[in-house]
């Protein structure tokens, strides 16, 4: 298939991954997500916050009004490509925004050293994430507060369902395996214990059930597409492929179709807690 023809078709990969994240998935997803999480999360002026895989920023860009001019704000990620979109995204931001690069299983900060720490719908994509929450207990002082959130298994969101078997099918297995990868298999209890073992007492875990819209199925399966590794994969198929692919998921998806395009609801588990002393 030529250039000229994939790009009338709208599959041209002519941005970052994570360029595209900032642009299809921050709006719809991660920010109405994000302003839940520092709402459960009490963050207050003065706090100093800690945003753990901070992606391109929204966690810490919400926070920013918060903790306001007296308080400070630290963005970390391992990915540098994520944290020059979050630089760009939050030139205007105030208080400024420190970036850093860095592992969530070592983090590069002394003990004690900040108020809150936040970390959206990144957990389940730590190698250890026990590791991890022992560190954003190390990094805490006392009576501290963590905020996390992990999605619910993919039995809880029915679009993605969908769109990981489509991708399974038409593009391969690994393309179905890494729409699956945010979803993981963790149940409630689980992730209070892994936050308790690692240093926290109080804590509360609770499902929080919203909702993700796209104008179209295939915006919904392009956006998310080019929003990941999946991009140049899904691009370089033929079109055939890509047209059956939507078919197949606006077929399955037809209960949540309206007016306005697609609407399909997404749970998540919220977790709050406080550093032992």
């Amino acid at each position: 298939m030529s250039n000229h023809a994939r790009r009338s078709a709208g599959w041209q990969v002519e941005q970052s991954a994570s360029e595209a994240y900032e642009q299809y998935l921050v709006p719809p997803i991660f920010a109405p997500w994000a302003d839940r999480l520092i709402e459960t999360g009490e963050i207050h002026e003065g706090d100093r916050v800690l945003d753990v895989a901070c992606g391109t920023g929204i966690v810490s860009r919400r926070v920013a009004s918060r903790v306001g001019t007296s308080g400070s704000i630290v963005g970390l990620d391992s990915n540098e490509e994520m944290l020059a979109v979050a630089a760009e995204a939050a030139v205007d931001t105030q208080p400024s925004i420190e970036w850093r690069q860095g592992d969530a299983t070592d983090l590069p900060f002394s003990d004690e050293g900040f108020d809150v720490v936040c970390c959206q719908q990144a957990l389940q994509f730590f190698d250890e994430p026990g590791a991890a929450v022992g560190e954003m207990r190390r990094v805490l002082e006392p009576d501290g507060r963590v905020t996390l959130s992990v999605w619910r298994s993919l039995d809880y969101q029915p679009a993605y369902v969908v769109l990981a078997d489509a991708l399974e099918r038409h593009i391969g297995d690994e393309a179905g395996e890494m729409m699956r990868s945010p979803f993981p298999p963790w149940d409630g209890e689980g992730l209070r214990t892994l936050v308790h073992d690692a240093g926290f007492d109080d804590v509360s875990v609770t499902i929080e059930i919203g909702s993700v819209r796209y104008p179209s199925v295939a915006e919904f399966v392009r956006r998310e597409a080019a929003s990941s590794p999946l991009a140049n994969s899904i691009a370089a198929v033929e079109q055939e492929v890509r047209d059956e692919l939507i078919r197949e998921v606006e077929d399955a998806l037809h209960a949540y179709i309206d007016d306005e395009g697609i609407v399909s609801p997404m749970e998540s588990y919220v977790v709050t807690a406080e550093r032992e002393r």
